[in-house]
């Protein structure tokens, strides 16, 4: 069955996108089926996936606009591996404009219904910020994947999103799930960061994914070439990271 997981947090910064683009190739590498979605007006996913975000026939707001459908839209990304709906800057028109539209945090949902099984997984890389397009990718996903910088305002931030997806879930899709959190920018000689890590251990027990994302320059570098660092540096500190954080996630839903 189809795995659909929105990757998401409030707080900007915490290595959401990235977390998205690698663990979309990672998994497309282990031979899952992968749909990718730029959520996010930044279209930083789009262009971490080798697509021009500026060059675009179509994008994700066509679909939840119903101008287009989303096998009209989704792209091929043969070097990343995996398949992407793209987004770009033309989403933040997508607050407005599904102002008046009926059932409008339904509207990806609805768009990913026909599609979505022929994909494995599903990941959704959501807006820094609690907004139409974030309520939409909540309201279509069966999980939340959060990744989380082990600072003080991260924990802080981190409260308030479980607070939405309490909204969520008793709003308007009651089967949304914690899938889990990820520790990103992880440094394990960092005091912060451990009593943090430590915090979230003794708080969240299973629901912290054991894998961590650590500070890696190849990670940095590889969005600048289009690429997931899965490709970019294949043998560096963040691509294994995240081909062990992919395995686990694999383990842990029956991907």
């Amino acid at each position: 069955m189809t795995k659909i997981i929105a990757l998401t947090n409030q707080k900007g910064g915490v290595g959401k996108t990235t977390t998205a683009v690698n663990l979309a190739a990672s998994l497309a590498a282990l031979d899952r089926r992968v749909l990718l979605i730029d959520l996010d007006p930044q279209g930083h996913a789009t262009m971490g996936s080798g697509i021009d975000k500026h060059d675009l026939e179509g994008s994700v707001l066509d679909v939840l606009l119903g101008d287009l459908r989303a096998s009209d839209v989704i792209l091929d990304c043969p070097d990343a591996g995996y398949a992407l709906l793209p987004g770009n800057g033309d989403l933040t028109a997508a607050e407005v404009n599904l102002l008046s539209v009926e059932g409008r945090e339904r509207r990806l949902s609805e768009a990913l219904a026909p599609i979505a099984g022929e994909y494995d997984v599903v990941l959704i890389d959501c807006p820094p910020s609690l907004n139409m397009l974030t309520v939409n990718a909540l309201t279509a996903a069966h999980g939340v994947l959060i990744p989380l910088q082990c600072e003080f305002y991260a924990l802080e931030g981190l409260s308030a999103l479980l607070d939405t997806v309490e909204q969520i879930q008793a709003n308007v899709n009651p089967a949304l799930d914690v899938f889990g959190i990820v520790r990103t920018m992880y440094d394990a000689r960092n005091s912060l960061t451990r009593d943090i890590s430590k915090q979230l251990s003794d708080y969240f027990g299973d629901t912290l994914i054991k894998a961590t994302i650590p500070r890696n320059v190849r990670v940095a570098e590889a969005p600048s070439h289009g690429l997931p660092v899965t490709k970019y540096a294949r043998l560096s500190r963040g691509s294994q990271a995240y081909r062990v954080l992919a395995k686990e996630l694999i383990r842990r839903l029956s991907l």
